[in-house]
């Protein structure tokens, strides 16, 4: 559950958004309306697709006829309803010794609620949708084999949680730490660690800073945190410290970068999944971007959150100072890197790709010319490139390589 001093965080930052939206709206192009977003959600289900994957096409309809208004709360609360019927059910299967059937429904529930606070938890509803989720994902992940640890770590007199799961007979174990993007959570990087862990390679996921259970905001130097969970996984015997990779997802890639570069000496590699560099915190560029069909809805919203900041001036005027090429990290050495992403990325520029590409050490790098952000598209979807182009790529660089 959220503590009340996160309660009251998000509360508060839930009536700054709300008060913003309609300055930001009036600066950047027009949100979907709601006949909209309802079709481009359904489509997306339809086509299992990111935000959507794994979300059933009924159940969306479901849901989507109960959403009568852009209201947050009444988003929650269609989601929701069909998040309850899949944990209703997980706990009689459980009951009657069925786990199998019980795992597969907390699971599902966990993803509906996850997808009723998404993507921001900018009011009370979707608040509450977030903490139901992290119920129904302790009660999806207690069924899991191999099993999962819950990890406090303190940090700055406060604490930030991670989870950890270990591969099965290898020890020590090298270790590779995911870093959630915008507006998912550590939780997803555990729904696909089986696909390292076969690898015998231990997953330790995190949510990026200004989101899910982290005690800081986004801003210069919150690099910090992860060089913690760095120091914290170093007293764990069943890990190898000495081999560790980072990845970061979409946002993510952004501390993915700068962790290659400040903690080169403790890892074996990074991975930079259409990661925030330069050209994303330019002001010109958020100003098209904000308006991209490619996100789904409320982008500014979620982008907003993060920083902390209530308007669209106060955004834009933020960005710039987590620049890598304003503050020289760009030039410096770095440990092993890949960077992947698509041509046609409307979130963040291919330019910084091609930036990072061209500065500092040498590096790898994955383009897919028909692809979106993160390099999906229908040929490569997510998936798809998780599992042929970046788990081989750390498996390799981590020394577990098949």
């Amino acid at each position: 559950m959220l503590s009340l001093r996160h309660r009251t965080f998000i509360a508060a930052a839930t009536l700054a958004f709300l008060a913003a939206q309609p300055l930001a709206k009036a600066q950047i192009a027009p949100a979907r309306t709601l006949d909209e977003l309802k079709a481009e959600t359904q489509s997306r289900a339809d086509r299992n697709v990111y935000p959507l994957t794994g979300l059933k096409p009924d159940d969306t309809r479901e849901a989507l006829a109960k959403i009568n208004s852009l209201s947050p709360d009444d988003w929650a609360a269609a989601w929701s309803s069909i998040a309850e019927r899949y944990e209703a059910r997980a706990k009689t299967e459980e009951t009657a010794g069925k786990k199998t059937e019980a795992q597969g429904d907390y699971r599902q529930a966990w993803r509906y609620y996850s997808f009723a606070k998404w993507p921001v938890t900018n009011s009370p509803g979707k608040v509450k949708a977030y903490e139901q989720s992290l119920v129904a994902f302790q009660n999806f992940v207690r069924l899991l084999d191999p099993d999962l640890e819950t990890v406090h770590v303190t940090f700055e007199g406060k604490e930030f949680v991670g989870y950890l799961r270990l591969p099965k007979g290898v020890r020590p174990a090298p270790v590779v730490v995911t870093i959630s993007a915008l507006d998912s959570r550590k939780e997803e990087s555990v729904e696909r660690s089986d696909a390292y862990l076969k690898r015998g390679i231990a997953v330790f996921a995190l949510d990026m800073v200004g989101i899910g259970q982290t005690p800081i905001k986004i801003d210069t130097g919150a690099e910090r945190m992860y060089s913690r969970a760095l120091d914290y996984l170093a007293t764990r015997p069943e890990l190898d410290a000495k081999r560790v990779v980072i990845q970061g997802n979409s946002w993510s890639g952004h501390w993915a970068a700068r962790l290659g570069v400040v903690e080169r000496e403790r890892l074996k590699g990074v991975v930079v999944q259409g990661g925030p560099i330069h050209e994303y915190f330019q002001p010109d560029w958020q100003k098209k971007a904000l308006g991209t069909r490619e996100y789904l809805f409320d982008l500014f919203a979620a982008r907003a959150s993060i920083y902390g900041t209530n308007t669209l001036d106060e955004f834009l005027a933020y960005g710039p100072r987590l620049s890598m090429k304003a503050d020289g990290t760009l030039k410096k050495p770095s440990a092993p890197t890949l960077l992947v992403n698509g041509e046609n990325d409307t979130q963040v520029p291919i330019a910084d790709l091609d930036i990072m590409l061209h500065n500092g050490s040498p590096k790898e790098a994955w383009v897919n010319p028909a692809g979106a952000h993160m390099g999906r598209s229908s040929e490569w979807p997510d998936g798809k490139i998780f599992e042929q182009v970046i788990v081989p790529w750390v498996a390799r660089h981590i020394g577990n390589a098949e």
